[in-house]
């Protein structure tokens, strides 16, 4: 190549992101290198289950669309234009291309090679950074002006915490990992990490590593029909292991991840795979130790002493939600951080109550229900809470149960302090019917589950998600058994949740158009909780309990553990777990730039793209509501 077009090159690129991290010279020297690729109008670059290419790809003109094929229909997924990058799944992954990139008109890109542009990125971390979470995003939101020429996300680092720090920053992980043999039937490993909800088991032998099989590897090996589960792991299992040695770091074993484009590496006593296993690291331990600490926060709940000492902390955790959304972390991880922490403010409004009051007269439970029972209460919603006590004598009832009612009223109204509004409906531990004896509660669920429907106390799906988060374990777990008890061979029950998940209206209309509210204050928006998340989360709790799915009580991983007991119709709960997140966090975007529950969406100032997105996200939805309707025999509902 001449070196005057060379420059040309360089001097178009020097303008995008992450080449205008580099400097002139080094812009030469990629440039140099450069292949120019002509495409014509609908000409395809490469398909799905192409072999990967020793390049990726800039746009210097004209428009390329990625996108995947499902049910014989082409999805797209995002449109580049001039300085957009994609193509980089041979610059971190092995396997074949998923996704197809095909000239939308006459196009013109740059074909830049991996063996010439790695050099770059193990020198720059910003370069690096940008490549990992552009292949992260199938790249930017190309119709968001603001975002054109960057991405959504800054970095893979948290702010206010150096690559010095990271470098030497410990690291906690999995020191009691699941260790199996080769020969294990696949589907007992399955059953191995559902039961102990972990989503790796290392193969071993003599406890030194030979292999490791994920979730990733039931995904695209076992729910797509590749390998029967009747078959030794060491068919699908992924060998030989990344191994790292005790005293590893954040910084160290993020660029161990990037490098061999793995998401678990094993820690073994002298950091090879001839030495005995220690753990495993998984990307969640990463997050978890990138987050803002969230160990931090906790301490400072605990030490807290009023409800607006509470209030800050909250404060604390909107941003580092915020935070955490901007850099793409993904929602299971912050999931599991959030509720947490909301967790633990319960709890310590519930002890700041008992310090106000003096010690209970008997032990109970106090039960988060709803969203945080679930652990997915990002914003600051309503507060949802049950109460529950162990059974006294006749004549100490009434004194037991004044007690925790004033308990009860105390805690909800320092979380109300907070910024947790009181349930619209009632549905909390302060109020009457919600705060009684454990054999009052174990009368309710009998009731709600034997007869639905015929009580005036009429049943709510969502007392059916709870999470302890102060008091007797042992309360919480005779409340399950009780549950658990009441599912087998119990149609009623099911004809009423089941009927009650269909009976949410459509997302969306015979024209596909989304369904709007056609009244009050939120005329003309989208109730994406109603109409969009609620049937989801009301779908997977009704498979969840009749597939016996004990302590598993967040939507996303109900899905996940619903993919691998009932394998036959693992895709379409995988597509709704995605789903699932795709919404939800929708709804947290909507919730944070507006200060609201994020319920309801202003459609029209929508992205094409995203409108789009949450269409696709709505597609999974028919499908479960067909396995319903199949799955309880619900011909017909009202």
């Amino acid at each position: 190549m001449s070196y005057t077009i060379a420059e040309n090159i360089a001097q178009f690129l020097k303008d995008y992101p992450p080449f205008n991290h580099l400097t002139y010279d080094e812009l030469i020297q990629v440039a140099t290198s450069i292949g120019v690729v002509s495409l014509d109008k609908h000409k395809t670059l490469f398909q799905i289950d192409d072999k990967l290419h020793d390049s990726f790809y800039v746009v210097a003109s004209g428009v390329v669309n990625l996108f995947v094929i499902a049910d014989a229909e082409e999805t797209l997924l995002n449109k580049c234009y001039a300085g957009d990058v994609f193509g980089l799944r041979p610059f971190f992954a092995k396997n074949n291309y998923m996704m197809t990139a095909k000239a939308r008109e006459e196009s013109i890109v740059y074909a830049i090679p991996i063996a010439v542009f790695k050099p770059f990125v193990a020198q720059n971390p910003q370069v690096l950074d940008f490549l990992l979470e552009s292949f992260a995003t199938n790249t930017r939101n190309p119709f968001d002006k603001e975002n054109r020429g960057k991405l959504i996300t800054d970095n893979v680092y948290t702010e206010n915490q150096s690559n010095e720090f990271q470098y030497f920053q410990s690291l906690s992980y999995n020191k009691t990992p699941i260790k199996i043999s080769a020969d294990t039937m696949i589907k007992d490993a399955a059953q191995m990490m559902s039961d102990n909800l972990i989503d790796s088991a290392l193969v071993t032998e003599q406890n030194y590593p030979i292999g490791i099989v994920t979730d990733t590897d039931y995904r695209t090996k076992i729910a797509t029909g590749r390998v029967s589960i009747n078959v030794p792991v060491d068919k699908i299992m992924t060998s030989p292991v990344i191994t790292v040695p005790e005293n590893v770091s954040v910084a160290e074993a993020q660029l161990l991840l990037l490098k061999h484009n793995v998401s678990h590496l094993c820690v073994t006593a002298d950091g090879s795979d001839k030495s005995d296993v220690k753990g495993i690291i998984s990307e969640h331990d990463l997050i978890v130790a990138q987050a803002n600490n969230p160990g931090v926060l906790i301490k400072e709940i605990k030490r807290a002493l009023s409800p607006k000492e509470l209030k800050q902390v909250r404060e604390k955790l909107t941003g580092l939600i915020q935070t955490s959304i901007a850099k793409n972390i993904p929602l299971p991880h912050i999931y599991n951080i959030s509720g947490e922490i909301i967790t633990a403010i319960v709890r310590r409004s519930v002890e700041l109550a008992i310090l106000d009051l003096g010690s209970p007269p008997a032990r109970f439970a106090w039960l988060s229900i709803g969203s945080q029972g679930r652990k997915e209460q990002l914003l600051l919603t309503d507060q949802d809470s049950i109460l529950v006590f162990e059974d006294v004598a006749v004549e100490k009832y009434r004194d037991v149960k004044d007690y925790f009612l004033k308990l009860a009223k105390r805690a909800t109204a320092i979380l109300e302090k907070v910024g947790y509004l009181n349930c619209p409906n009632g549905h909390m531990a302060s109020t009457m019917m919600w705060c009684k004896s454990l054999t009052e509660w174990i009368k309710q669920y009998n009731n709600w589950m034997k007869a639905p429907g015929e009580k005036s106390n009429e049943i709510s799906s969502i007392f059916f998600d709870y999470e302890i988060a102060f008091g007797e374990g042992k309360i919480e777990d005779a409340i399950t058994d009780v549950i658990f008890a009441n599912v087998k061979s119990n149609t009623l029950f099911y004809d009423y949740l089941g009927n009650d998940t269909l009976r949410k209206q459509p997302p969306l209309n015979f024209f596909k158009k989304f369904n709007l509210e056609e009244e009050g204050e939120h005329k003309g928006t989208f109730d994406i909780k109603r109409r969009a998340i609620m049937p989801l989360v009301d779908g997977a709790r009704l498979f969840a309990i009749s597939m016996n799915l004990k302590g598993v009580n967040n939507t996303y991983l109900r899905f996940k553990q619903l993919a691998m007991v009932d394998p036959k119709f693992s895709e379409i709960y995988l597509n709704c777990a995605d789903a699932f997140l795709i919404l939800s966090k929708f709804r947290t975007l909507e919730g944070l730039k507006n200060d609201t529950s994020g319920d309801y969406i202003m459609v029209d100032e929508l992205t094409k793209a995203d409108k789009e997105k949450l269409k696709n996200a709505l597609v999974p939805m028919k499908e479960l509501e067909d396995l319903i309707k199949d799955r309880f025999r619900l011909t017909q509902f009202s």
